[in-house]
């Protein structure tokens, strides 16, 4: 723990880690002082000045965001000098804006539109021109907007520092820096792996996912179609939050309900087929230990990858493509429950699966991509035909005048509404490794693993551990003493580092979960804005509350998957499972280089 400092801010004596900044010291003391380049979970910078204060003794203004403390700092935030000089720098950053506010997506939640309202710029004294020379760049999931860019550069930091995947970067110099796509490549054609959080962490509407609404919508409106939406663990975690409540607010009651209030025919659970993820995963799993241990098998593929995060898929198919193999063969919940609507659900309900419409509501962009994917048709049609972000959907909520936090709750509907705390967990960094372990050590030992496996789960960081089966149901004895390594990962950054040590044989693994998004899928891309680790924590508490509400908190106790077996697919990794639940993957390393 770093030594303490007192510092004065406006009158107001602080004491504050030494290692503080004049900002982290102003939020202590309750003092707000406006950013706009900074961002709580990204590396600081100090691009844009809107920060800036008076500091006693020294003759310039300094940015809050990068200077740190020293005792007895004597700091002024509010004095008339200030405001001039920040009223200047945010008009000179309007200047450079596209101000056509009502045809933003940000349009309301533009951080930018904030300061001007704060700092009461109705007018703007410079030239107003904005980059036009690019153009809107609609070739990805991701969307750019030039016209819109401020500079602050946190897409970037986000994409090349967190993500490491180096999709945008610095162009121009002085005047004519600015924010852009590798080589001026349209998106597409980098190695974008559209896991939108750069989105996140932009401040203004520069960067989008498309927009897909209009296309539920005609699903809702022709007579023809029957529509059946899906929602992720993640969507009750962060809904609320995009519909006015407190961060946090767990709301899956009046997620389902909102759904059938719009206009859906169905209101089913993508919590169904997490569940059922993990029995065909965990059944894929022990087959892979079984080969390597009871036959003596060399190739086997160690460590086996969960498959559940498309951004993750992406970043593989890129980056590390000759560790295809290593994938877990099972899609993701996603695009399981797209051809079971599409087979299982209507046969069950007596529906043309023509006439079916399955849409997803996901905290994720590059779920979109995901549903693309040419071989994501195991039903005969596209099994998932279009996804909206948590965003989307509360864009919609508001469309229809539905007053979110005065609907009442209701249950999703069945067959496939149905799942345990396992799938809920989810959502969180951790939480497949988790409801995993949850069913396949109880298969393989006959007793129940400590329901919160703690060791996998907490937000950041690479988590480890050991687990050694000390006792054997029948069927195998042969892992009896077999210690059995996992480990966790969220971001692509810390993917890379795993990966990386993996290669090198620095680290040994059997079962390794990785998510795309820093926290898992309550951090996802499509999430509310904003999202910060301090929300995502408060999203994860959420998430793991339901788990532990829940009757049945393992996935094998499910009665709906027990169904599904019994009546459709037979058994864990039958050859009609493979056919609708599993898939493989290809190298797209041409995008990397």
């Amino acid at each position: 723990m770093s030594d303490k400092v007192k510092v004065m801010i406006d009158g107001t004596e602080v004491s504050v880690p030494a290692d503080f900044t004049v900002l982290q010291a102003a939020q202590i003391a309750g003092i707000d002082i406006p950013t706009l380049c900074y961002h709580p979970d990204l590396r600081t910078t100090g691009n844009c000045r809107v920060c800036i204060v008076e500091i006693e003794g020294m003759p310039l203004f300094q940015p809050s965001c990068a200077f740190k403390v020293y005792s007895n700092m004597k700091v002024r935030t509010n004095t008339p000098e200030l405001r001039k000089a920040r009223k200047m720098i945010v008009e000179l950053i309007v200047s450079r804006h596209n101000t056509d506010c009502l045809k933003c997506d940000s349009n309301l939640n533009c951080e930018l539109q904030n300061l001007t309202d704060k700092m009461n710029i109705r007018d703007v004294r410079f030239e107003i021109q904005p980059d036009f020379e690019h153009p809107m760049d609609n070739s990805n999931i991701v969307q750019r907007d030039p016209s819109k860019c401020v500079n602050c550069g946190r897409c970037i930091r986000m994409c090349n520092e967190i993500q490491t995947v180096n999709a945008l970067e610095w162009t121009g110099r002085g005047y004519h820096k600015m924010a852009m796509t590798t080589m001026e490549k349209p998106l597409a054609e980098t190695a974008c792996i559209s896991c939108g959080q750069c989105i996140n962490v932009c401040p203004v509407g520069a960067l989008t996912e498309r927009d897909d609404t209009e296309i539920a919508w005609s699903f809702i409106d022709d007579p023809e179609i029957h529509t059946v939406v899906q929602t992720a663990p993640a969507i009750r975690a962060g809904l609320g939050e995009a519909c006015g409540l407190e961060q946090g607010h767990l709301s899956a009651g009046k997620m389902f309900a909102a759904i059938k209030k719009v206009g859906f025919d169905k209101a089913m659970d993508t919590d169904f087929t997490a569940d059922l993820t993990i029995l065909e995963e965990g059944t894929e799993f022990l087959g892979r230990v079984t080969r390597a241990v009871k036959d003596g098998a060399t190739d086997v593929a160690f460590p086996m990858f969960t498959s559940c995060s498309p951004g993750w898929i992406n970043f593989m198919e890129t980056f590390y493509p000759e560790l295809l193999p290593n994938l877990s063969t099972c899609k993701s919940p996603q695009q399981m429950f797209g051809p079971l609507a599409k087979t299982y659900y209507a046969e069950k309900a007596g529906i043309d699966p023509s006439k079916i419409r399955v849409v997803s509501m996901m905290p994720c962009t590059a779920k979109k991509l995901e549903c693309a994917r040419p071989e994501m048709n195991a039903s005969g049609y596209q099994d998932v035909d279009v996804v909206l972000t948590t965003r989307e959907f509360a864009k919609m909520i508001k469309t229809a005048n539905i007053d979110f936090d005065k609907l009442a709750e209701i249950k999703p509907d069945d067959p496939m509404g149905i799942s345990t705390g396992a799938a809920d967990i989810f959502a969180n960094t951790g939480g497949v490794m988790e409801a995993a372990l949850r069913t396949v050590y109880e298969l393989v030992t006959g007793d129940p693993l400590t329901l919160n496996f703690t060791p996998v789960r907490g937000l950041k960081g690479i988590k480890e551990a050991d687990i050694t089966i000390e006792k054997t149901a029948p069927g195998y004895e042969f892992l009896k003493g077999v210690t059995v390594k996992v480990a966790v990962a969220s971001s692509t950054g810390l993917a890379r580092k795993l990966l990386d040590a993996v290669k090198a044989g620095d680290k040994t693994y059997h079962f390794v979960e990785i998510m795309c998004c820093p926290g898992g899928c309550i951090g996802g891309g499509g999430q509310a804005k904003p999202t910060s680790w301090e929300i995502k924590a408060k999203r994860a508490a959420a998430i793991y509350r339901e788990d532990e509400s829940r009757e049945l908190r393992k996935s094998h106790e499910s009665p709906a998957v027990a169904q599904i077996y019994k009546e459709f697919l037979g058994k864990p990794n039958s050859h009609k499972a493979h056919e609708l639940l599993h898939t493989h993957y290809k190298s797209k390393s041409h995008l990397a280089k």
